[in-house]
């Protein structure tokens, strides 16, 4: 990977946080090298402190640490996107994200989850009960399915809305593991629904 730190004059690039399970911008900062090279090394953020002028992991007196899942470039060289897996509030003032009046993304933790199902689905570890579902094939998906939906209209008209979420939150885990078994993902529901909408 070759950073251009020298395109902005002050040897910094801006380094973009975002959650690797919901895709949340979690906050920016900036990094010179020497900041880069620690984050390689200890799969930890750390930034170049420009009011303070040193390096700073992010945590180091929280405790509430970005590690690190992945790091890429932008097509200039210039500009760093972060996957990483907070620990507790990334926000100085105690919220998960330092943008959150206008990032709004937990929906896409659907997508997450199907990705964690999928390599269930590959790998199959023992003990597990999506590898048991799996094993047990589409009548028994299928089943789950109807029965999480039945629960979920029980739920909603009985006005229990605790249980109405608790098995509507079922009942899309189990889709998701039929759409797996069958070969689609959660982005084909939406997308139908998309077209749909237009």
């Amino acid at each position: 990977m070759k950073i251009d730190f020298d395109k902005l004059g002050n040897g910094l690039v801006p380094a973009i946080i975002q959650d690797a399970s919901t895709n949340k911008v979690l906050m920016l900062g900036f990094m010179n090298q020497e900041a880069y090279d620690k984050t390689e090394q200890e799969r930890k953020v750390t930034f170049f402190s420009r009011t303070k002028s040193r390096l700073w992991t992010k945590g180091e007196e929280s405790g509430n640490f970005l590690n690190v899942v992945s790091i890429m470039i932008d097509c200039d060289n210039d500009t760093l996107l972060i996957k990483a897996n907070p620990v507790g509030p990334t926000c100085h003032k105690g919220d998960d994200t330092c943008f959150k009046e206008n990032n709004n993304a937990d929906i896409t933790f659907l997508s997450h989850l199907q990705d964690f199902i999928d390599k269930r689905k590959q790998e199959m570890p023992e003990g597990s009960y999506t590898t048991s579902l799996f094993t047990k094939g589409i009548r028994t998906i299928t089943q789950k399915v109807g029965e999480e939906a039945i629960e979920t209209v029980i739920g909603a008209m009985a006005n229990d809305d605790e249980n109405f979420l608790y098995e509507g939150a079922d009942l899309l885990y189990h889709l998701i593991v039929l759409l797996t078994y069958k070969g689609y993902r959660i982005e084909d529901l939406a997308n139908e629904l998309k077209k749909r909408h237009s």
